[in-house]
């Protein structure tokens, strides 16, 4: 049982008709590998923008996916854009007005969400993400379709192809040659299947953190490591029914940095009236180093600890709805050449967990997704080099993500966040200026200034 069937069964949660499969062999302007919301982002996009895009989820629709669930106000003008907004309105889901932290000494601080954001329903929601990609899904590939392209459900991609157009092989994404296209070996019907093959001028690669594409990218073609375990966090996920305090459809999501989770933190996520996504993360390398677990953390978080043992006391959680995943972050690499990771080479572009976008702080990704998915979109459209799209990426997110790294590595530290914590509790400027930097990239930049900083804290 997936978490999302603790929510009432409503009408997004059916399969979805894609159509026939194409030909073997057909050919396309860009072929996308992931119907996630940075795949669909980039489908949408190009489609809209007159492409025939072969768009390929390897699982079959409706499908779960382990995801804390938030949805920021970043991603609501492109789930407005491509024409799902107002369906995400009629389904169940909870509206968020805030963010409540608290400190490992138990202080609590809540920031609201801009006020303007939340009047105009843009300041953020959570749902499940079987039910998010769901509908994200069912209208971009309707979109898709509409624009001459084609969409494959359970299809698992087996094979990039770099082809020079001659029937040769060319030595992979590195060539400069701009006449060089791609393709991929797609088998359906699992095991077993039959596998066809797509070409296409252009590659997009929104798969997650196992994309192909970019498995074969980065250690097929440049030798380069997928995974850096000191950018990646582990990520465990519950639903629950009955917790105390989520009752509302409206009101905040919490983020709690708890002492026997550090570094890391535990988050309490509802997603409807009723249901909880209760979860916990931590980055892959101290994991390494303390040799945890953490489902086996998050049970005694809320079996033991004095903040939730109550609040869980007549929960129940939904049964099967624990899982864990990896989230591949943004936060900028040491001496890199190319921020956060390389994300593009010859006509392949990266977007979303694919990329290593997802927020270093927050561990939220999808809005960065969909902004990836734009960005690679556009960047196709005006037949523009992929390293402008890797440079217009990072001076993007760069910042945000920057920053976001910095307050990462801060909670890390449990004194700084009681102090932090405990004095953003009494001073309302410190809340508000928090208010701003989640609204705001001129606000955020305001951390990159000690002097702001220190009167901000100490005066």
């Amino acid at each position: 049982m997936s978490g999302v069937s603790a929510v009432d069964s409503v009408a997004w949660n059916s399969p979805i008709e894609t159509g026939e499969l194409p030909e073997n062999g057909a050919s396309f302007d860009t072929i996308v590998v992931g119907g996630g919301p940075g795949g669909a982002s980039a489908a949408g996009y190009l489609a809209m923008g007159g492409q025939r895009v072969l768009l390929i989820e390897k699982d079959i629709w409706p499908r779960d996916k382990i995801c804390g669930d938030a949805v920021g106000g970043k991603s609501l003008s492109h789930v407005k854009n491509l024409g799902v907004k107002e369906h995400l309105e009629q389904t169940p889901h909870f509206r968020v007005t805030g963010i409540l932290f608290s400190s490992p000494k138990g202080h609590e601080v809540r920031v609201a969400l801009p006020e303007e954001d939340v009047a105009r329903l843009e300041a953020g929601y959570a749902l499940p993400r079987e039910q998010f990609d769901t509908l994200l899904f069912r209208e971009v590939q309707a979109t898709v379709r509409k624009a001459g392209g084609a969409v494959i459900q359970g299809g698992e991609v087996r094979q990039v192809l770099y082809d020079d157009g001659d029937g040769g092989e060319d030595p992979g994404p590195k060539s400069g040659d701009a006449r060089y296209g791609s393709g991929v070996v797609v088998r359906i019907g699992g095991r077993g299947g039959e596998e066809l093959t797509f070409h296409a001028s252009n590659l997009v690669g929104a798969a997650g953190y196992r994309c192909p594409v970019a498995k074969s990218m980065l250690e097929e073609t440049y030798d380069e490591p997928m995974v850096d375990r000191d950018h990646y966090c582990a990520g465990y996920r519950e639903y629950w029914t009955g917790v105390k305090g989520c009752e509302s459809q409206v009101g905040d999501i919490e983020i709690h940095f708890v002492d026997s989770v550090l570094p890391g933190y535990f988050w309490l996520f509802p997603v409807s009236e009723g249901v909880v996504n209760v979860g916990i993360g931590m980055v892959m390398s101290e994991m390494d180093k303390q040799k945890r677990k953490l489902k086996a953390l998050q049970s005694d978080v809320i079996a033991n600890h004095k903040l939730f043992k109550d609040r869980f006391a007549d929960a129940t959680m939904v049964e099967g709805s624990g899982r864990g995943w990896q989230l591949p972050f943004g936060s900028p690499r040491k001496k890199a050449e190319l921020q956060p990771r390389r994300s593009a080479a010859n006509r392949v572009f990266l977007v979303g967990d694919a990329a290593t976008l997802v927020d270093p702080f927050s561990g939220e990704g999808v809005g960065n997704a969909l902004v990836s998915g734009e960005l690679a979109a556009q960047h196709i459209l005006d037949k523009k080099a992929p390293m402008d799209y890797q440079k217009a990426l990072w001076e993007t997110l760069g910042p945000e993500l920057t920053n976001s790294h910095r307050m990462q590595r801060m909670s890390r530290k449990a004194w700084l966040l009681n102090w932090f914590v405990k004095k953003a509790s009494k001073k309302p400027v410190i809340q508000e200026m928090m208010t701003e930097m989640i609204a705001s990239k001129e606000a955020q930049e305001n951390l990159h200034s000690p002097w702001f900083m220190f009167k901000t804290l100490m005066f």
